[in-house]
């Protein structure tokens, strides 16, 4: 059975070129077109449609408008059509804490995309949000003021100051909703440092950064080469670029080629930590399509880390944590809402033993 398809944009061209894209798969079925979200809206009321396709920026009712509706009154998995721009970014993230699945960046005029790599990633995003459990949103989340982050000229030498416990969070389809739920639950004074791996391009992360670090107690920023892993500080692995810890425990981030489809990868990055950290890793998958983070999260357990996976009732796409859980390499498979907890708990207890 085909997966039916509501594709919702003020511009005829782009409704036409989304059409196209989709319709050229066979499992795809796009339903109908709407010009507006009071269009998309009227049309939901009638139609039997799998997953929308929402553009942020349009007339008489915009796309957080739309979804907040459509999240209140018909929850569907919902792709956001996002303007490359640091607004558009905002926004985006506005619409994934609201309940929307993913989103594909458009076409600018500023940053040339390869129409082929759109259309590979909004069919695969299609596909997978058909299969997704659409989440209400989470209780609201608080910005408290940003802190002070940490730069490469203010790290100090070698690994002076370096944290002796490390926490691995990878995540792709749903990530970004959970992995504000888990940052803002922990402390800034736990004893230690975090990289944070999400599927996303650029320019989007420096964004997500910006928003985790104004949610919770733990400093966020999109790493750099060179920062060193901090107690209470998460890196956060910038768009297209592999982030690894050297021996100094510091970040180097490379463009080696994608591992998986996928760059940055979880797995490169867990993968390079129990050499350098040894007992002292943490690992957790959260939601996400395909089984990155599984081969890491095997090394991690390995090398006598602990090892945390979401489980299938929170997660949007159970694929990545499923993966982990079936291999034998997840300790503990929890509920997004505990997760943060565990992790407390768990690097406590880890440095207890250290």
């Amino acid at each position: 059975m085909s997966i039916r398809v509501l594709v919702v944009d003020d511009s005829a061209f782009m409704r036409k070129m989304i059409g196209q894209i989709l319709s050229a798969d066979p499992e795809i079925e796009v339903a109908a077109t709407a010009r507006n979200g009071a269009d998309a809206l009227k049309k939901l009321s009638s139609l039997d449609v799998d997953v929308v396709t929402l553009d942020v920026e349009m007339p008489v009712m915009n796309g957080l408008e739309t979804l907040r509706s459509i999240m209140a009154d018909d929850p569907r998995p919902v792709i956001m059509l996002s303007s490359q721009t640091k607004q558009g970014s905002e926004i985006t993230f506005q619409a994934l804490a609201l309940g929307a699945v993913d989103f594909v960046p458009k076409p600018s005029g500023e940053i040339s995309l390869d129409i082929d790599v759109i259309a590979q990633d909004l069919i695969a995003k299609v596909k997978a949000a058909a299969s997704a459990r659409v989440q209400p949103p989470p209780a609201k989340l608080l910005p408290r003021p940003a802190l002070a982050r940490p730069t490469p000229h203010t790290l100090g030498t070698a690994a002076q100051g370096a944290s002796q416990t490390i926490v691995a969070i990878g995540s792709s389809t749903g990530g970004p909703k959970a992995l504000e739920q888990v940052i803002v639950s922990i402390p800034r004074d736990i004893p230690a440092g975090f990289l944070l791996i999400q599927h996303m391009p650029q320019p989007f992360t420096k964004s997500f950064a910006e928003r985790l670090n104004s949610l919770g107690g733990l400093s966020v920023k999109e790493a750099e080469d060179g920062d060193l892993v901090q107690d209470g500080t998460a890196l956060l692995a910038p768009g297209s670029f592999h982030m690894v810890v050297d021996p100094e425990k510091r970040i180097r981030l490379n463009q080696d080629p994608p591992v998986q489809f996928v760059r940055p990868s979880i797995d490169v990055t867990m993968t390079s930590l129990p050499k350098v950290f040894g007992s002292q890793v943490l690992g957790v998958i959260l939601t996400g399509m395909g089984r990155d983070g599984a081969n890491g999260m095997a090394r991690i357990k390995a090398a006598g880390g602990r090892t945390i996976a979401q489980d299938q009732l929170t997660s949007t796409i159970y694929s990545m944590p499923r993966a982990v859980a079936e291999e034998g390499n997840a300790d503990y498979i929890l509920p997004l809402d505990r997760i943060g907890d565990a992790i407390v708990k768990l690097v406590r207890a880890m440095r207890g033993s250290s």
